[in-house]
């Protein structure tokens, strides 16, 4: 059954959920990757200082988080919404368009010459994070699909495709991705009113976009 029910939960598990739940927010999972990609694979910034890299990453950080939750905070103070923590439906809307825009324009980048210094899987997974904007944006006139669960569904399957992509045995991060996941989306299950629903489909939206993305740009 899809129906939330009201259980009063230990005080100290309601805390580690939300602090899960702020560490891991969605918008933090672009700049986790980039900094994973940063230590696995630092020969593909080969041609950077390390001064440029630490730029590169303040960037990826503030157009993929900075920028689109002071958007959200905006749309508070100016009373376009009840909450910064976007609890409806129609809430979300508008955060949701403006985050695609800056998930489209990393995605420009990527593949922009002028970038040719950072790792190709990035262009698959801005695009892949894009993709689930749309999707999230879509399915959000019907249920309140989990935020959360999209972000870490995506982020546990980059690094499945970075393993293939780079012909790497990266076990130890799949199985530290796949716990991370199950964490988050316990996370959701304990202080958000998300029904199972609308966080097992946000986990497969995460993860479809990804792969269907890596396919893509292997294509073109």
């Amino acid at each position: 059954m899809d129906e939330t029910i009201d259980i009063k939960h230990p005080r100290s598990l309601t805390i580690g959920a939300k602090i899960i739940s702020y560490v891991f927010h969605p918008l933090f999972i672009p700049t986790y990757i980039f900094i994973f990609l940063m230590y696995q694979v630092p020969y593909e910034f080969a041609g950077i200082s390390e001064y440029q890299l630490k730029l590169r990453l303040f960037s990826t950080f503030w157009l993929t988080a900075f920028f689109p939750a002071f958007a959200v905070f905006l749309l508070w103070r100016l009373k376009f919404s009840e909450s910064i923590f976007l609890r409806t439906q129609k809430e979300r809307i508008v955060p949701y368009v403006i985050t695609m825009v800056f998930y489209w324009w990393m995605y420009f980048l990527s593949r922009n010459p002028k970038f040719d210094d950072q790792p190709s899987v990035l262009k698959f997974f801005y695009l892949g994070i894009f993709m689930s904007t749309v999707f999230g944006l879509v399915l959000n006139n019907y249920f309140k699909i989990s935020l959360h669960a999209m972000g870490v569904g995506g982020a546990m399957f980059a690094v499945i495709l970075f393993s293939l992509h780079y012909r790497m045995p990266l076990g130890f991060a799949i199985s530290i991705a796949t716990v991370l996941t199950g964490l988050v989306c316990t996370a959701r299950f304990l202080v958000s009113d998300h029904t199972n629903k609308e966080v097992y489909v946000g986990l497969l939206v995460g993860a479809f976009c990804q792969v269907a993305a890596f396919l893509f740009v292997d294509i073109i």
